[in-house]
C-alpha cells in the first residue's frame, strides 16, 4: 500500500517510518523542508520525499493521486504562542483538500486526550483538528494520547532536566495534575496496527499506559530508576507565567513549548476507556517500564529522533534561504591549518558541540549560551542528538546543521541565537588543509558593534578551537 506521511521529519513521523517500511509499505515522506530529512542514504532509496507546506494554497497538481492512506502528524505548538491554533486549523483545511484529489481510503490523527469541558488552548486546537478531518472524504481514526514517554521525547527530556539538573524543587501546584503517559513503543504499535482495521474506521480512542500519576510521581518515579535523590516542596501556587520561566531556564524546552505546555498541564489528562487495547490485542508498558527502555536507547546512542531537532525548536522555517553563505555585507573571521590526519579532523568536526565541547573556551561558550537563554534564545541547552554522527536539519547547541557531507569534507552551522544580525560557522577541508569560517552578516549599527564587540574573543576562541581540532 502507498501511505502518505506528514510530519515525516517529527519525532513521531521518525519512529513511525521503520514500522511502516518494514510492514512492506510504499512510504512518501511529506515535509516542509526536504534538506533536512534525516534519513540514512538506505532509508531515502526506500522512500519518496515530497516537500508540502499544508500552511500555503494547495498545490494539488504535483501531488501524488495515488494514496491509500494518509499519517496526520502535523503540530504547531512549538512554533507560535498566540496563533497555533489558527496554523493547526488551515493545515487540516489544506490536508482535507490535496485528499481530496487522491485515493485516500484511511486517514490516521494522532491528537491529544480530552476529558474536561474547558480545554487548554493546546487540547483545544487538537479538537478543532478532529472536527476538520472528519469532514475528509475518508475514514478516520483518531488516537488520543497523553504524555509520551521515550528516548526524545519533549515530555521525557523535560522531566529528565528537572529531575538530574534540581535536587531540590520548588514545586508549583499543577505538579499535582493527574495523567497517563505512555511509552512511544507503544504509540507507534497504536499507530501502525490501526492502519486499514475497519473496526477502527470513524472512531476515536484514548491510549494510554497502565498508570494513571500525577506530575509529582512522574519525577519521583524518574528520579527513583535513576537512583537519585530529589526533594519536591510544592507551593500553593505559581502563576503561569512564572512557570513558563521556571521550564525554560530549568530545561531544553523553548519558551514558546513552555508556555503551551503549562497552559497544558493545568488539565488533567487520562484515557476514559481502553477499547483499542481491546480490539488489537495490545498491552501497554509501565512508566518505569518506558524509562528503562529510553535509557537502553540513550546508552547505546541510537535515539532515532528527538523533538529538539524540529525547526521550531529554533529561528529558522527552512534550511534553503540559509545554505549559501553570503559574501556582500558580511564580516569574516577565516582560519587556515595545514592538516597530516584527514580522517582524524573529521572525526573530531562532526564529535563537535554537546558533551565534547567546542574545543576552546568551553566556559565562554556556556556564558554566550547562558546570555543567549536571558534574552530568550536558545542557549546550549539542545545539545546534539547523537554523539558522531551529524545530518542536516540538527540542532547542534545553538546552531542549526545547514550542510554536513563527511566524504566532501563539509559543515556548515547557522546560528538560532538571538543575534543583531546572522551567523555561519564553516569547517571545510581541501588540499590537506582545514578552514574554518565564522561568517557575519550584521543588521545595523548594532549588529556591526557587537561584531568589533566580541572580535577580541573571536581571536582566540576561533584560534584556538581550530588548533584544538587538530590536535585533539
Amino acid at each position: 500500500m502507498k501511505i502518505l506521511l506528514t510530519g515525516a521529519n517529527g519525532y513521531i513521523g521518525m519512529r513511525l517510518l521503520p514500522a511502516l517500511l518494514d510492514a512492506g509499505h510504499e512510504v512518501v515522506c511529506c515535509v516542509r523542508d526536504k534538506d533536512r530529512l534525516s534519513l540514512d542514504l538506505k532509508t531515502i532509496d526506500k522512500v519518496e520525499v515530497l516537500e508540502i507546506d499544508f500552511l500555503k494554497e494547495p498545490d494539488t497538481d504535483r501531488f501524488p493521486k495515488d494514496i491509500d492512506a494518509a499519517y496526520y502528524l502535523i503540530h504547531s505548538m512549538s512554533s507560535s504562542i498566540n496563533d497555533f491554533d489558527e496554523l493547526e486549523a488551515l493545515s487540516a483545511q489544506n490536508f482535507n483538500r490535496y485528499m481530496s484529489k487522491t485515493t485516500v481510503q484511511h486517514v490516521v490523527y494522532l491528537s491529544g486526550i480530552i476529558n474536561e469541558e474547558k480545554l487548554s488552548k493546546h487540547l483545544s486546537s487538537r479538537k478543532k483538528v478532529e472536527e476538520i478531518l472528519y469532514k475528509g472524504d475518508y475514514h478516520l481514526t483518531v488516537l488520543r494520547a497523553g504524555i509520551v514517554v521515550g528516548s526524545g521525547s519533549s515530555s521525557f527530556e523535560i522531566i529528565r532536566d528537572l529531575c538530574e539538573k534540581l535536587p531540590v524543587m520548588i514545586a508549583p501546584k499543577w505538579l499535582k495534575t493527574r495523567i497517563q503517559p505512555i511509552a512511544i513503543r507503544d504509540v507507534i504499535l497504536f499507530l501502525s496496527s490501526v492502519l486499514f482495521n475497519k473496526s477502527c474506521y470513524d472512531k476515536s480512542f484514548d491510549i494510554g499506559g497502565p498508570d494513571i500519576l500525577t506530575y509529582s510521581q512522574m519525577l519521583k518515579i524518574y528520579a527513583k530508576e535513576r537512583q537519585l535523590k530529589l526533594l519536591i516542596i510544592p507551593v500553593p501556587v505559581m502563576s503561569p507565567r512564572l512557570s513558563s520561566y521556571w521550564l525554560y531556564f530549568v530545561t531544553s524546552t523553548s519558551y514558546k513549548l513552555a508556555v503551551n505546555l503549562v497552559d497544558s498541564m493545568k488539565m488533567e489528562v487520562v484515557a476514559s476507556d481502553n477499547d483499542l487495547q481491546k480490539i488489537l490485542n495490545i498491552k501497554p508498558i509501565s512508566y518505569s517500564q518506558a524509562i528503562q527502555k529510553a535509557f537502553l536507547k540513550i546508552e547505546q546512542n541510537i535515539v532515532i529522533s528527538s523533538w529538539k531537532d524540529s525547526l521550531v525548536a529554533g529561528r529558522l522555517s527552512s534550511l534553503k534561504e540559509y545554505v549559501q553563505v553570503p559574501t556582500y555585507g558580511c564580516l569574516k573571521d577565516c582560519k587556515r591549518v595545514r592538516i597530516t590526519d584527514r580522517e582524524h579532523v573529521l572525526n573530531n568536526i562532526w564529535s563537535i558541540g554537546g558533551t565534547k565541547g567546542w574545543y576552546y573556551g568551553n566556559w565562554l561558550w556556556k556564558i554566550r549560551g547562558f546570555l543567549d537563554q536571558l534574552v530568550g534564545g536558545v542557549g546550549l541547552r539542545r545539545g546534539r542528538t547523537h554523539p558522531i554522527n551529524i545530518y542536516k536539519g540538527d540542532a547542534l547547541d545553538f546552531w542549526r546543521v545547514l550542510y554536513a557531507d563527511k566524504t566532501e569534507g563539509r559543515l556548515l552551522l547557522f546560528a538560532e541565537m538571538k543575534l543583531p544580525g546572522e551567523a555561519w560557522l564553516e569547517f571545510e577541508i581541501k588540499d590537506d588543509f582545514l578552514y574554518q569560517t565564522a561568517t557575519f552578516r550584521p543588521r545595523g549599527i548594532w549588529g556591526r558593534l557587537y561584531w568589533y564587540t566580541v572580535l577580541p574573543f573571536h581571536y582566540f576562541i576561533f584560534g584556538g578551537m581550530i588548533r584544538n581540532i587538530i590536535k585533539a
